[in-house]
């Protein structure tokens, strides 16, 4: 398909967008990903954003849960489980879905502005991926079809209330004996797990460290499962809980690869994870500047709008310049993947990219907030997009691993591969 210049899409609204939905042309994207565009921004539009204030109240009065009908109704659209092909039930574009029909997919569902509900149409992404890639033909018939047709949901059991982005660190236990594994563990933070009718879980099945684990697919309807709704500070829809496995039979089928092999196939799964992390930061940063600048353009004080005020476009600009920013990173780091840049190469760019990417929503929102003022403050009315932002940004600076560790992790990474160079080329000599 031919990548032809770009027609104005979306808000116009100054950084509202990325520059290709404005005037400026690309080489990344091409006539079917303006099409897969208008798809999700259509869906978005008419069946979450005009809900979503309602939804999170009731949540917090009656312990409303999103509806999963949504999911289906997703589904039916094409904008849930595009990735995956036709034949386990996924529904790809025409030609095919690419990594940047994955950037625009997580983009534009982010434009929900709840990470509650956008975390329904992602982790999937996250649990299943595993079981697909080694778990047995009797698992991915069990599993996938369901799964991708949102029939059923699937959360991921990684973190634990003592091991959180140092998986090697895991305490849950796997313990072989005759045609089960004794599965005792307690998750926690386990997103979607309200909803869960399977779990992708990690366990140790040896020696301490990251060689001792194993990934297992768990029924949630095996005996010995509990699962428990906790109460955060954000991401209220997101069905967050723990989830305790005591004495859990689980057939020894059910191990995804081999012993051992748990700590490899959760590092692979963690890139797109984060990938997803990313986009949706920016995109909710996004969402900030275009309150902002709206409320601005109208809101008066001293004798003069918002905007006009040096200080308040200071403000914007500090916003849009990182903004964009990680939106360059972000399109880069999507044409290596396109390019099949191997997941180990990738991840050290994509851990970077999480700690820009949250620290910049972390500024925007602190920003917005401070542009609008009391507004901000409250649940409700005009600054309510705002007031959740600020509530949800520890939502991406914590999940997916750390600030910290993540920018120790990529540093440590660069110069990895930076001496790796350097020893083959001396070897050359």
């Amino acid at each position: 398909m031919s990548s032809l210049k770009n027609v104005p899409f979306g808000d116009p609204t100054p950084f509202a967008e990325p520059s290709w939905y404005r005037d400026w042309d690309s080489p990344y994207y091409n006539d079917s990903h303006r099409a897969f565009r208008q798809k999700v921004r259509d869906f978005v539009e008419k069946e979450c954003r005009p809900f979503v204030d309602e939804w999170e109240e009731r949540h917090i009065s009656e312990g409303f849960e999103v509806p999963l009908e949504l999911y289906r109704k997703a589904y039916a659209a094409g904008v849930y489980s595009p990735q995956f092909p036709p034949e386990l039930g996924g529904t790809p574009p025409p030609g095919g879905f690419d990594a940047f029909h994955d950037l625009i997919l997580n983009d534009e569902l982010a434009r929900i502005g709840s990470a509650g509900i956008s975390s329904g149409f992602s982790i999937y992404t996250m649990a299943l991926p595993p079981v697909l890639d080694s778990g047995n033909k009797a698992m991915i018939d069990l599993v996938a079809r369901d799964v991708l047709t949102a029939k059923k949901f699937i959360s991921l059991c990684i973190t634990e209330p003592y091991a959180g982005s140092d998986v090697s660190n895991i305490k849950a236990t796997a313990r072989r004996e005759g045609d089960y594994y004794i599965l005792n563990a307690e998750k926690k933070w386990i997103t979607w797990g309200v909803h869960a009718s399977f779990f992708t879980v990690a366990a140790r099945t040896g020696e301490a460290g990251m060689k001792g684990l194993s990934l297992f697919l768990v029924p949630r309807e095996l005996p010995g499962i509990t699962v428990t709704r906790m109460k955060l500070q954000g991401s209220w829809l997101a069905g967050t809980s723990v989830v305790q496995f005591n004495d859990v039979k689980v057939p020894v089928a059910n191990l995804l690869g081999k012993e051992g092999d748990g700590f490899k196939m959760i590092m692979r799964n963690f890139n797109h994870e984060r990938f997803t992390i990313v986009v949706g930061a920016n995109r909710g940063s996004r969402m900030l500047i275009e309150e902002s600048v709206k409320y601005a353009l109208q809101r008066r004080t001293f004798g003069k709008r918002l905007i006009e005020h040096q200080v308040i476009r200071s403000k914007i600009a500090d916003m849009a310049m990182r903004v964009e920013a990680v939106q360059a990173l972000i399109e880069n780091i999507t044409y290596q993947m396109s390019r099949g840049v191997s997941a180990e190469s990738i991840a050290g760019p994509v851990a970077m990219a999480k700690v820009l990417a949250s620290r910049t929503l972390e500024l925007c929102a602190r920003e917005a907030s401070q542009i609008f003022g009391g507004n901000s403050y409250t649940r409700g009315g005009r600054g309510q997009g705002v007031e959740r932002a600020y509530r949800e940004v520890r939502g991406v600076a914590i999940p997916g691993g750390s600030e910290e560790i993540m920018a120790d992790f990529a540093i440590r990474q660069a110069i990895q591969n930076a001496q790796k160079v350097a020893a083959a080329r001396k070897s050359k000599l």
